[in-house]
C-alpha cells in the first residue's frame, strides 16, 4: 500500500495532509525517514513513527475504555463532555464508535471499534453477551431485591419479564449484578422495578473482559487500550 493511503487510513488526515506529512520527513520506519508518499510499503506488522510517535498499523481497530463520570457517550455532547475527546484525534478521524453507551453518571468498561460487524456482535440482543455492573443503592439491598432479579420483573416497553443473570450483594447497598440486554438505562429500571434505586452505577465487565484484571489491568478512569485478538476472544466466540 502507498504510504499516503496507509497514513490517511490511519487517520492522520486527508491524503493531501498525509502527504505533506511525508514530504516533510515527518514519517519514520525502521528508524529511517521515508519521504516518498508513492512508496509501496507492507502493511502486515508495520510500526511507524509520526511527528515522533510510534503507531502500529492496523486493519480495524478495537479499544477498551475506563469511562469516568461526567461524559457523554456521543460525538456531539450536549451538556458535558464527549467520551471521544479521551482517545487520539487519529482514532476519532477512523471513525470509531462506542459499543452501546454508558449514562453520562455512569463510570467504567466501554468498547470502541471502527468494525461494524464486531460492534454488530456485541451489541444485538441475540448474542446474549454478558455485562457486569456493580450499584450503589439508595436503601439496603435485601434477600428479595435478588429473588425479584434473578426471577425477572416488568418494564414498560418489554414483553416480557426481564431477569437479570446474576445478582448478589456485596455490602448492605452495593449490588453486583449481570444482564445481556442492552436496553436505555436498563439497570436502573430493573432495580426501581424490584423496589429499590440506582445511586451510581459502574460497569466492570464486558463478555469475559473485566477491568482491573488482564489487558485491562491497571487501567485508570480515562485511560484507554488496544485490544488484541485474544482480548477479542474473552468477549464472544463471534467476535
Amino acid at each position: 500500500m502507498k504510504l499516503e493511503r496507509i497514513l490517511q487510513n490511519q487517520g492522520f488526515g486527508s491524503r493531501r495532509q498525509c502527504r505533506q506529512l511525508i514530504e516533510l520527513g515527518e514519517v519514520r520506519i525502521g528508524g529511517e525517514i521515508v519521504d516518498n508518499p508513492g512508496a509501496e510499503i507492507a502493511t502486515a506488522g508495520l510500526v511507524f513513527e509520526v511527528e515522533g510517535e510510534a503507531w502500529t498499523y492496523r486493519d480495524k481497530t478495537y479499544l477498551a475504555l475506563y469511562k469516568p463520570s461526567g461524559y457523554e457517550c456521543s460525538h456531539e455532547p450536549k451538556h458535558h463532555r464527549g467520551v471521544y475527546s479521551l482517545l487520539p484525534h487519529q482514532l476519532v478521524a477512523r471513525n470509531v464508535q462506542s459499543v452501546g453507551r454508558l449514562d453520562v453518571d455512569t463510570t467504567g468498561l466501554l468498547l470502541f471499534s471502527d468494525d461494524g460487524a464486531f460492534i454488530h456482535n456485541l451489541s444485538s440482543p441475540k448474542k446474549h453477551v454478558p455485562k457486569i455492573y456493580r450499584a450503589e443503592l439508595a436503601e439496603d439491598g435485601s434477600d428479595t431485591l435478588i429473588e425479584r432479579l434473578l426471577a425477572g420483573v416488568d418494564l414498560i416497553d418489554e414483553p416480557l419479564p426481564v431477569p437479570a443473570l446474576t445478582a448478589r450483594l456485596l455490602a448492605p447497598r452495593t449490588l453486583e449484578m449481570s444482564v445481556d440486554l442492552g436496553k436505555y438505562h436498563v439497570v436502573k429500571r430493573m432495580i426501581a422495578a424490584a423496589g429499590n434505586h440506582v445511586e451510581q452505577l459502574h460497569r466492570s465487565g464486558f463478555g469475559g473482559l473485566n477491568l482491573g484484571e488482564g489487558c485491562l489491568a491497571g487501567l485508570a478512569e480515562g485511560e484507554w487500550v488496544y485490544l488484541e485478538a485474544a482480548d477479542l476472544q474473552q468477549l464472544h466466540p463471534a467476535a
